[in-house]
């Protein structure tokens, strides 16, 4: 994910900061103010622009990462799912690789942090809505492509899965073998979808 520019207006900068920083190291261990002072804002522009704080900006993050990997997609998927999914794994080796793998998914960050009792976080739901996003454009290409319904949502969910799971798999291995792994099975099994 790219930083806003030093003259972006300092709310998305905000924002593209803490999606960045969140990448890195979680939601958890990341303050409001470190994801202030990693976007270079003031954290009373940071506190105006979020009056609800930490979950508030980091639900903006998570939807502003989904909306940056929604556009990829969208464009992508004009050539067909196939297309697409190269699209998508080349985005997240791209990530991993240029952060000498210490960033990944800020969606998959925020989406395996343990909510409150009881309590559904913004952010949280944001991951929720983010991930059905990107499965329901990669389904409806499987579709336009001539996988039937339910086999185009399953293997949406399939891929979406598998790149986030394989790119937290790269950050460990300090290594894109995963997802190469994952990337030639997937490519099968799309192959396999649209030529039924």
């Amino acid at each position: 994910m790219t930083r806003g520019s030093a003259n972006a207006p300092s709310r998305e900068r905000i924002v593209a900061g803490a999606a960045d920083m969140i990448s890195r190291r979680g939601l958890s261990a990341t303050s409001i103010r470190e994801m202030a002072k990693h976007a270079k804002a003031p954290l009373g522009s940071t506190y105006h622009f979020f009056p609800e704080g930490k979950q508030q900006l980091a639900g903006e993050a998570v939807r502003y990462t989904g909306e940056w990997v929604a556009r990829s997609l969208r464009k992508e998927l004009e050539a067909g799912p196939a297309a697409g999914l190269r699209a998508f794994l080349d985005l997240w080796r791209k990530i991993v690789v240029d952060s000498d793998f210490h960033a990944g998914c800020p969606v998959l960050a925020v989406a395996i942090e343990e909510p409150p009792a009881d309590e559904v976080p913004p952010a949280l739901a944001a991951a929720a809505e983010v991930f059905e996003q990107w499965e329901g454009l990669l389904a409806a290409s499987l579709r336009d492509h001539g996988a039937g319904e339910e086999r185009a949502a399953q293997l949406a969910t399939l891929v979406v899965a598998a790149v986030e799971g394989t790119v937290a798999m790269c950050r460990a291995k300090r290594s894109t073998q995963p997802l190469d792994h994952a990337a030639e099975q997937l490519q099968v099994l799309i192959a396999a979808a649209i030529g039924d």
